[in-house]
């Protein structure tokens, strides 16, 4: 059986179905903050404590993270749609206007997330275009009334938004 080759418009958008959520992975480099937004991320391991992100190979700004000690990961909440497209833009503008904070080990955390996880990479491995990053978790707390940004059929949505379109049906 031959197969022909994947369509990669098709396959982006059978990929978009799927619902994930919005985080962005950042670090203090040379006291400025750098990051980028990513929504291929994921729990792996309670014991140890393990998430993973994907990123792309061509990103020069994973290039500059990969070698932090220390990486924050703060999952966007509702209403952060516009941040999320500021850090998946220029570099150079990324995190103006936005509130953040660097912890005493240099990772940077998104005021108004979801939730924030400190970690540090414990293993990158090569995928396709991409990276799987494997890190370790340090610490991570969550914000109790908040509610996640969500990225489906490559738009941002919000949960409750999602739920009342479930609703309607």
């Amino acid at each position: 059986m031959v197969e022909s080759p994947l369509d990669p418009i098709e396959l982006r958008r059978t990929f978009s179905c799927f619902p994930s959520g919005v985080t962005a992975l950042c670090a203090s480099i040379e006291d400025r903050p750098v990051g980028i937004a990513a929504s291929s991320f994921c729990s792996v391991s309670l014991e140890p404590p393990l998430v993973l992100v994907c990123v792309a190979k061509a990103s020069a700004t994973w290039e500059q993270l990969r070698g932090a000690p220390r990486l924050g990961i703060s999952v966007l909440s509702k209403g952060h749609d516009r941040l999320a497209r500021q850090l998946a833009g220029a570099a150079e503008s990324r995190f103006d206007g936005v509130d953040w904070t660097v912890t005493g080990d240099g990772a940077v955390l998104l005021g108004g997330s979801a939730a924030w996880i400190e970690c540090a990479l414990e293993q990158e491995i090569g995928a396709g275009d991409h990276y799987i990053a494997v890190m370790r978790v340090f610490s991570a707390m969550r914000a109790r009334d908040s509610q996640p940004l969500i990225f489906h059929e490559s738009r941002f949505r919000e949960l409750e938004a999602l739920e009342r379109a479930a609703e309607a049906e």
